[in-house]
């Protein structure tokens, strides 16, 4: 292509580039969101998650215990674990499990629960009703059997050592010698990303394919509905030019909220490695440029798709009701390949759309550079990715593109 080809193209991707970023909300769906998701969701909901168990473990619960024996250290266990409780006695019941009498006022959480214990010879049995659809009733129902299970050990111990056996042996007869951490061989970041290939891909996939939708849809059936599509083919430049023009537009803003979405899982990692909740994958520089290579091919194949459909849409409104549900091809595989086992994979499935390329990047961030994998992915996805630009092409050349499809 000469460079007045090029120079065609890169005018014809600026153009469209500034009209679509013009709007402070495409600013906020191509750069805020991308650059905020993992931070948000890394860092600020286990926040939440920890005040909303702060705020469970400060709770004062109430609850009934139903027994005609009650040991007393059964009691410490039970006000030891901050539960305050009444105590009645058992009625005549077929199983202690029976909500009976007791239904109502667990359902209108009058108590948070209602303790049942009975000593049967050396035995006791007991049930806890609860209310699961309530907060408070489950963290009764959660205390009660750390304190229940708390209660059994000691007693269990007790017995053994009234029995005039060792605690320890008779309890514990097989024991891990050592360190249980040393055992492992994989190092911290190998760990680590093993735990990151199983939702990067899935999250890239999605995000790559979200980012190029409403580009795509406005570049095309957008132009086609305002009837300014027939202004551009007016233009001193071919169709492929203004294909190729489309694709870098849709491209560069694709490829902006991807980088920003990994700047932010990049800073979100790092904040939790400082926090030691997770290391630092370990990866070479040459997995680190397949990586790249990889979303490179799935962008371009991606890319190429949407445009084509988009084009064959009559309007806006088909455009998304074809595209959007195409989402489900996606998320599909990426969730098939994260249960799927890397050790001994087949060759074969680096040769499947999409799920080759999902492949791909999880063996990447475990830093596994298998040269047969690479060129069965690479390969196949360059062929993907040629038949959907010749696919878009093909759209793009119709003489009928101005008007609507019959």
């Amino acid at each position: 292509m000469s460079k007045v080809a090029m120079f065609r193209v890169r005018a014809i991707a600026k153009k469209e580039v500034i009209e679509f970023v013009r709007d402070w909300r495409t600013i906020m769906a191509i750069i805020i969101i991308p650059l905020l998701m993992f931070p948000l969701l890394f860092i600020l909901f286990p926040v939440l998650l920890e005040s909303e168990a702060a705020e469970l473990d400060a709770l004062e619960l109430s609850i009934v215990v139903q027994s005609n024996e009650l040991e007393p250290s059964l009691e410490e266990a039970i006000v030891g674990a901050g539960i305050m409780f009444e105590l009645e006695n058992l009625s005549n019941l077929t199983t202690l499990s029976e909500p009976g009498e007791d239904m109502d006022r667990v359902r209108n959480l009058s108590v948070d629960a209602v303790l049942r214990i009975e000593r049967v010879n050396t035995t006791w049995n007991y049930a806890i009703l609860h209310l699961s659809t309530s907060e408070r009733s489950n963290e009764a129902w959660n205390r009660l059997l750390d304190a229940l299970n708390q209660w059994e050990d000691e007693e269990v111990e007790r017995r053994i050592s009234d029995s005039g056996l060792d605690v320890n042996a008779t309890l514990d007869p097989l024991r891990w010698d050592g360190d249980v951490g040393q055992s492992d061989v994989a190092t911290s970041g190998e760990q680590a990303g093993m735990v990151l290939s199983l939702f990067i891909p899935l999250v890239l996939a999605i995000w790559t394919y979200s980012s190029a939708l409403q580009p795509s849809i406005d570049m095309t059936a957008g132009e086609r509905e305002r009837g300014t599509l027939e202004a551009l083919l007016c233009l001193p430049c071919t169709r492929l030019e203004l294909l190729l023009g489309k694709w870098a537009a849709v491209a560069t803003i694709t490829g902006v909220g991807v980088v920003l979405q990994i700047f932010g899982l990049l800073f979100a990692i790092g904040y939790l490695a400082s926090s030691s909740l997770i290391g630092l994958p370990e990866l070479s520089i040459t997995a680190i440029l397949l990586l790249i290579t990889a979303i490179l091919l799935f962008a371009v194949m991606i890319v190429a798709i949407e445009l084509a459909l988009a084009m064959r849409s009559h309007s806006v409104k088909e455009a998304g009701s074809i595209l959007a549900p195409m989402l489900l091809l996606i998320v599909f595989p990426a969730l098939f390949t994260q249960v799927i086992n890397l050790d001994g994979i087949e060759s074969v499935w680096f040769a499947i759309p999409v799920v080759n390329i999902l492949l791909a990047l999880r063996e990447l961030l475990m830093n596994r550079i298998i040269p047969g994998h690479i060129v069965i992915w690479a390969g196949t996805s360059l062929v993907y990715a040629a038949l959907a630009a010749y696919y878009a092409s093909r759209q793009f050349g119709r003489e009928d593109i101005v008007t609507s499809l019959s």
